[in-house]
Parts: structure tokens; sequence; C-alpha cells
């Protein structure tokens, strides 16, 4: 447990940051597990629809800190790679 009152600060901020931090990667993993599914069952339409959404969770995720702009940029390639590899 903190002791001092800059480490209890910094624990409640860390609390909040975790919040939202859950809530960026929760708004990816659930497009891209219905993505995944889509690629599997090799339905191009669907997942093509899903696209838009994937890369505005990962935008959004790059842009707060979520996760790194590299990892959105790659992530978004894979993405299109797979769609692609549907035809």
């Amino acid at each position: 447990m903190a002791i001092t009152s800059s480490a209890k600060k910094a624990l409640r901020a860390s609390k909040r940051k975790r919040v939202f931090n859950l809530r960026r990667q929760v708004a990816i993993e659930t497009p891209l597990r219905a993505f995944k599914k889509f690629v599997i069952a090799k339905n191009a339409a669907e997942a093509k629809a899903l696209i838009p959404s994937l890369y505005k969770a990962l935008d959004k995720a790059a842009k707060t800190g979520a996760i790194k702009a590299n990892t959105a940029s790659r992530r978004k390639s894979r993405l299109m790679k797979a769609l692609k590899k549907l035809g």
C-alpha cells in the first residue's frame, strides 16, 4: 500500500488511467473478434463492413496513448492484408 502522499496520488491517477485504457482496449477487441470470425467464415462483405469501426478504434487508442502509433499502423496493415486474402 502507498505510504507517501505522492504515492497515493500516483495510485489514484493510475486507477483512473486504467479505466480509460481498458475502455479503449475493449473498443478495439470487440470488433476485432467479429472481424476474425468473418475472416474465418470467408465472409468478405461483413468483414469489410467492420473495417471503418476498427480503424476508428485503433486511431483513437493511438491518439490517446493506449497503444503506440506504430502498433496501430501494424494492426491496420494486417487487417487489410487479411481482407485482401479473402478476395
